[in-house]
């Protein structure tokens, strides 16, 4: 059949994906609604690839960028997962210490994706560390099923401690200027949220469609806040309004921006979901922010 284009799938296909990325539908459900829409020509395997990562062009950044020193480092986290690898990265060039980013995974570990997003962040001028936090089980698996299996079987207060020693360990590097702050997709936007509520010495906190933190919780938060979110993502965006209350009730320092006609995971761009003009407009207000906040001067 001919190649599917973004623009033939109907809006229930991205949420059925949505539910599938996200535990909420196990592979044989999914398939079985994916059936639904296996119309027109259309297979569910044709669907089913098409909605899947695509790792193999999609890297803005090479591993091996010359522009860059990038290599994987380990550190502890006592109260987490013990040992955590992570990929560290900042510019070849750089003559000064730099503004730290922790950059946080979505729920599958540490994928090309994020590591990408890391380098593409060190470029601009940063040194970055983006954990696994698959590491106790070995790392991440080479693909997201997999990633998504093993992440579901790590403690959650265990994982948040994992990224609270990443802040830490950022912070202290020799290379970093005691500037820190953090930015998460998906399950990383929950972590970037709650970083901000337990991180009292955290810069900056950027959330990709991130989880918000208990409302009580809103008082403890420090740093200012970038938040994106997606106005078809419902199951996350719904949760904005009380949020942004709770922010300006307490004078919490925030910039918030909703993506019309964008998805739950338009960043990431090695899926369908991917909106390219809302995904660069969304980091370039990222990097813009950390500018501000992390670099001295």
């Amino acid at each position: 059949m001919s190649q599917i284009n973004k623009e033939d799938i109907k809006q229930e296909v991205f949420d059925l994906y949505d539910d599938y990325a996200h535990n909420r539908l196990n592979r044989r459900a999914f398939v079985e609604k994916l059936s639904l829409y296996a119309v027109g020509g259309l297979t569910v395997p044709a669907l089913m690839s098409f909605l899947m990562p695509n790792y193999q062009t999609t890297a803005e950044v090479k591993a091996d960028d010359l522009r860059l020193e990038s290599g994987y480092i380990n550190y502890t986290s006592p109260k987490g997962g013990g040992t955590i690898k992570a990929l560290l990265s900042k510019p070849a060039d750089a003559k000064s210490k730099l503004g730290g980013i922790v950059v946080v995974h979505e729920n599958r570990g540490l994928n090309p994706y994020i590591e990408d997003v890391a380098r593409r962040a060190a470029l601009a001028g940063f040194i970055t560390l983006a954990p696994d936090a698959l590491t106790p089980l070995g790392g991440y698996p080479g693909n997201d099923d997999d990633g998504r299996a093993m992440q579901s079987k790590r403690d959650k207060a265990e994982m948040e401690e994992d990224f609270i020693d990443a802040f830490h360990y950022l912070k202290d590097h020799k290379d970093c200027n005691g500037k820190v702050g953090v930015v998460g997709f998906c399950f990383g936007g929950g972590i970037a949220n709650m970083m901000a509520v337990r991180v009292p010495e955290l810069t900056a906190a950027v959330p990709f469609y991130g989880a918000q933190p208990t409302i009580a919780d809103v008082p403890k938060i420090k740093a200012p806040l970038l938040l994106h979110y997606a106005a078809l993502d419902t199951r996350i965006t719904e949760g904005w309004p009380p949020y942004e209350a709770a922010l300006k009730e307490n004078g919490k320092k925030y910039q918030a921006y909703i993506y019309e006609n964008a998805n739950h995971g338009f960043h990431n761009n090695t899926t369908p979901r991917y909106d390219k003009a809302a995904a660069d407009l969304a980091w370039k207000r990222t990097i813009d922010f950390f500018s501000e906040y992390l670099k001295n001067g």
